[in-house]
């Protein structure tokens, strides 16, 4: 009986200690990974949209409470400015492909409230069939369209679904759409951040 109460207490002693170790180190490295991310995947995405940047939209970002969210949820902001003033801003959504999570940051002008362009930061998709969305042919159909145009023609909007990859497309154009809806419900809130 004593042996099983001593074996106990020492796999309770090594998971608790597991655990601290291991919880400690996603603390430390977070950072670090937030940081990573918006050097080598969010801002050459952002720079892909928008090529007259004036600004360093990843210095100038700013969070946000995500709408429909908890009050731990945020939505990262990236402004784009033009002799000083907003002039559009750049945000991550997601949606399901066929994989997984389809990224795409999505480019949004302030003052027309139209898709400057999207671009697809990661995804998982098959190779040389949903990894099309982010090829140009896909990814163009989006620049200049309005918040309700910015979606498959199948939903009522103007943006042809690549054939052979319905599920990467609709993945990417729910991504879109999310980043549509967030835009609308923050939209007062990031145009009085950067008046």
């Amino acid at each position: 009986m004593m042996e099983i109460v001593r074996m106990i207490v020492v796999l309770s002693l090594i998971t608790g200690t597991a655990g601290f170790v291991l919880s400690g180190l996603k603390v430390w490295t977070s950072p670090i990974i937030e940081s990573q991310v918006l050097t080598y995947v969010q801002g050459p995405a952002i720079k892909q949209v928008f090529s007259d940047m004036a600004n360093d939209p990843i210095a100038d970002r700013k969070k946000f409470p995500k709408p429909g969210g908890g009050p731990e949820d945020q939505v990262i902001v990236f402004p784009i400015l033009k002799d000083g003033k907003l002039k559009a801003v750049a945000l991550e959504g997601a949606g399901k492909g066929y994989g997984g999570d389809v990224n795409v940051i999505v480019g949004v002008d302030t003052s027309t409230d139209t898709v400057v362009g999207i671009s697809i930061t990661t995804h998982k998709e098959t190779p040389g069939i949903g990894s099309r969305v982010s090829e140009p042919g896909f990814t163009k159909q989006f620049r200049g369209r309005t918040l309700a145009q910015a979606k498959l023609k199948k939903e009522g909007g103007a943006i042809d679904a690549i054939s052979g990859a319905t599920f990467s497309s609709i993945g990417a154009s729910e991504a879109v759409k999310q980043v549509t809806s967030w835009y609308t419900a923050l939209k007062d809130s990031i145009k009085t951040t950067w008046q």
